[in-house]
C-alpha cells in the first residue's frame, strides 16, 4: 500500500509555492500527495507534474462540484451536460498531472439538497452521466472514485451499500467507489463491515479522524480498521484527508470553525506515523 497526503489542508490549486510543503511530505515518508483540481489546464497540471516528478512524489487527484449548474442529477439536461462537461475536465487534468485516479462526491453537487431522499429518477439520470464519464475516463487512463458523504453534505449516497450498489448498476470498470473513514464514522452503524461488504468496488481509501484533525487522536475505531484493510488484500492508497482554517472558502464548505490541531506538520507527521505503525504491525 502507498501512504498519500491530501492537499486540501492548504490550497485548492498547487504552484511551485507549495514546493517546501511537498519537499517536507517527501521527507516524511509519504509516497504521494493528492493534488485537487478545480481550476486552471491541463498543461498547468503537466507543470505541477514535473515538480512531483522532480521531488519524486506519485500522485492522486481529488475533486468536487459545489455549482447546481453543473449538477449531475438535476432533471435539466443541459445542467446534466455541463456537469459531464466539468468531471471530463478534471478528468483531462488528471491525465496531464499523470494521476491515474481521480475522487470525490463527482456523482451530485455537493451542499445542494432536494427537500427530500434520493428519486429513481435521479438515480436513472446518475447511470447516464457516469456512463459517458466513465468512457473519457477509460479513454485517459483515469478512474474515478464516488465517494459517498454523509447526509449533511450530500444526499444522493450516504452509505457504502447504497454508493456500491450504485456503482454496480453503472456497470463501468473506470466508474468506482472510495472509501472514508470520516463519513463511514457518522453514517455506517458497522463502519469496518462497510469496506469489507463493498471491497469489490473500493479503489481509494482516505484516512480521516472524526473530527477531521490529526488521525489517530480521535475515535475512529483504527486499529480494526487497518487490520481489517490489511486483510482485504487492498493494495491501493491510504490518503491522509484533513481541514483546516488556513483557506476561508474551503474551511466555510467543509465547516471548520476551530483549529483542529496545534500546526499543519503534527497532521501530516503524526498522521504518518499513525498509518505507518498499523501497517507495521
Amino acid at each position: 500500500m502507498k501512504i498519500g497526503m491530501c492537499l486540501f489542508l492548504w490550497t485548492t490549486r498547487v504552484t511551485k509555492d507549495h514546493e517546501p510543503i511537498l519537499r517536507d511530505l517527501k521527507a516524511t515518508g509519504f509516497d504521494g500527495v493528492e493534488v485537487p483540481i478545480f481550476e486552471g489546464t491541463p498543461d498547468d497540471y503537466r507543470r505541477t507534474a514535473d515538480l512531483l516528478d522532480e521531488i519524486g512524489l506519485e500522485r492522486t487527484a481529488v475533486s468536487a462540484m459545489g455549482d447546481p449548474a453543473n449538477n449531475l442529477i438535476g432533471a435539466d439536461a443541459a445542467t446534466r451536460a455541463a456537469g459531464v462537461a466539468y468531471v471530463r475536465h478534471a478528468i483531462d487534468c488528471a491525465a496531464a498531472l499523470g494521476a491515474t485516479t481521480l475522487c470525490g462526491p463527482l456523482h451530485s453537487t455537493l451542499g445542494h439538497f432536494s427537500g427530500t431522499g434520493p428519486t429513481a429518477e435521479e438515480f436513472a439520470r446518475s447511470v447516464e452521466a457516469q456512463r459517458a464519464i466513465g468512457d473519457h475516463a477509460a479513454a485517459r487512463g483515469v478512474t474515478v472514485g464516488l465517494e459517498a458523504l454523509n447526509r449533511f453534505e450530500c444526499y444522493l449516497v450516504n452509505t457504502m451499500d447504497a454508493l456500491s450498489a450504485h456503482i454496480d448498476e453503472i456497470d463501468h470498470p473506470h466508474i468506482r467507489a472510495m472509501y472514508d473513514t470520516f463519513h463511514a464514522n457518522i453514517e455506517e452503524t458497522d463502519p469496518v463491515g462497510a469496506f469489507t461488504r463493498n471491497l469489490r468496488n473500493v479503489v481509494h481509501v482516505h484516512i480521516s479522524e472524526n473530527d477531521r484533525g490529526v488521525p489517530g487522536r480521535g475515535n475512529i475505531p483504527w486499529a480494526e480498521t487497518f487490520s481489517a484493510i490489511g486483510a482485504s488484500g487492498y493494495d491501493g492508497w491510504l490518503t491522509i484527508e484533513a481541514f483546516g482554517r488556513a483557506l476561508p472558502d474551503l474551511a466555510a464548505a467543509t465547516k471548520i470553525w476551530r483549529d483542529l490541531s496545534e500546526s499543519p506538520e503534527a497532521v501530516y507527521r503524526d498522521g504518518y506515523r499513525h498509518i505507518r505503525r498499523h501497517l507495521d504491525a
